[in-house]
């Protein structure tokens, strides 16, 4: 039979240790055992079992002071009481210190046996929580930065997600939201739940209630069968709504009912579907303005913002470029299967003084071009700057108005068309596909001879 785990037995009847030893050891379990507190903290701290079986009257070091300490040692370890009949008030009072369970003297055994191992996989349970949520805690900074303004960042990530509470993330495009929202999920106790996404943006006014709320057959023309929208999808879970900036006033009044009544109407429906779900929402603007502005519901602001995260773009945290950019190209590598071993000290310089108006996704973006492109085996300013200015810049010196985009672009191509027709206005009309009368305004005002 294979190892059930492992049993302290804590108890100075000599006899009940025994047959407790014996009935345990068939069952498949390994047993220790201890005929007073004194020597059961010591077994307990050199090599720490999965439950303890602990008597509560004992000579010299009680069962509540022995479990005291039990408590000091390894507050995860269950500890379950075994009490006279007589003594179940102070049985009551060691759950309340901590103690899992317990049961009277002498022992039913099968439920003692039901019980440790209802003890033990409760233990193991939140041992491998525990191991899950340090790893997660630890790929948070993998995934978001090191910097302190993102080490502060996550640990209001971390007590969020302790929480059933409604989240807004906000922050600049680029900046990782989505990221935050599956280690909200991912930390919190819905961990291997749905974890649902839906960005907003991406789907058209007309089909964002049937996609979030589901419909039933017959409900409009096209829908040959009932389909379940995304709050069902996300039932016991959490629903990741990007873009929040981008969902109609109606839609607004819908999610709140939704929130609020935990209560989700398909379109053509007259019975509600009850959901279990904790919502988070990103957006890439200042939610606080936009309900200002009138643009965002103030009702569902608060029933949305309950827990606010915001995060700082990667300009307002260089100490992460650095971090970010051999990280990116560590995987860009990996990915292309080129060996690039490096990048170059003035070139790490240089990405700092960057604003990165992209953050997080033009890093990427630059970096994996840069190993995509490179001869080297080092990335240097040079190289990395030119990549930069090749599709990046700022918004100040990249862009004009569209406006005046136009009237350049316009002004150049009746230049071209007067040049190939040799000054003649009536074919350059022909080539350009306008008429002869609007050519002729053109010219007027763009002052061309």
């Amino acid at each position: 039979m294979a190892d059930q785990g492992k049993i302290l037995i804590i108890d100075d009847d000599n006899d009940l240790r025994s047959v407790l030893k014996d009935v345990l050891s068939d069952e498949g379990f390994s047993v220790s055992e201890a005929s007073n507190g004194t020597l059961g903290m010591h077994i307990f701290s050199d090599n720490p079992p999965h439950a303890v079986l602990l008597d509560l009257k004992m000579p010299h070091m009680n069962g509540i002071d022995t479990l005291s300490e039990l408590k000091q040692i390894n507050p995860k370890i269950p500890v379950i009481i075994l009490t006279a009949y007589g003594d179940i008030p102070t049985a009551v009072e060691a759950m309340r210190l901590g103690a899992y369970d317990f049961t009277t003297k002498p022992p039913e055994f099968d439920r003692l046996i039901l019980l440790i191992r209802r003890a033990i996989e409760l233990y193991r349970l939140e041992t491998d929580m525990a191991i899950v949520k340090h790893t997660l805690e630890l790929s948070c900074e993998n995934l978001l930065g090191r910097s302190n303004a993102m080490k502060k960042a996550i640990e209001v990530i971390k007590q969020a997600a302790q929480t059933d509470l409604s989240v807004i993330i906000q922050g600049e495009t680029g900046t990782g939201k989505s990221f935050v929202a599956e280690a909200l999920h991912n930390l919190s106790n819905r961990a291997g739940k749905p974890f649902v996404r839906v960005d907003i943006g991406l789907i058209p006014d007309s089909l964002v209630e049937s996609e979030l709320f589901g419909y039933k057959k017959g409900a409009f023309t096209s829908a040959a069968g009932s389909k379940a929208g995304f709050f069902e999808a996300a039932n016991s879970g959490s629903i990741f709504i990007d873009e929040i900036e981008n969902m109609s006033q109606i839609t607004q009044s819908k999610l709140l009912t939704v929130i609020e009544r935990k209560q989700v109407y398909p379109i053509g429906s007259v019975s509600p579907v009850t959901v279990d779900i904790r919502v988070i929402a990103a957006t890439n603007k200042d939610v606080r303005q936009s309900v200002a502005k009138k643009e965002f519901r103030e009702d569902l602001f608060y029933r949305l913002g309950e827990f606010i995260i915001t995060i700082p773009p990667l300009r307002e945290r260089p100490e992460d470029v650095s971090f970010f950019a051999q990280k990116f190209l560590l995987e860009a590598c990996a990915e292309m299967k080129k060996q690039v071993r490096g990048i170059g000290e003035d070139a790490i310089a240089s990405l700092t003084a960057y604003s990165w108006p992209g953050n997080l996704r033009e890093l990427k973006n630059v970096i994996r071009r840069a190993v995509l492109f490179s001869s080297h085996d080092t990335l240097e300013k040079d190289f990395l700057e030119s990549l930069i200015n090749e599709t990046y810049s700022t918004p100040d010196t990249t862009f004009t108005s569209l406006k005046n985009e136009i009237r350049d672009l316009e002004k150049k191509r009746i230049t071209e068309a007067i040049a190939k027709t040799g000054g003649n206005k009536t074919k350059a009309a022909e080539l350009l596909q306008i008429s002869y009368k609007s050519f002729c305004e053109k010219l007027k005002e763009y002052k061309i001879e």
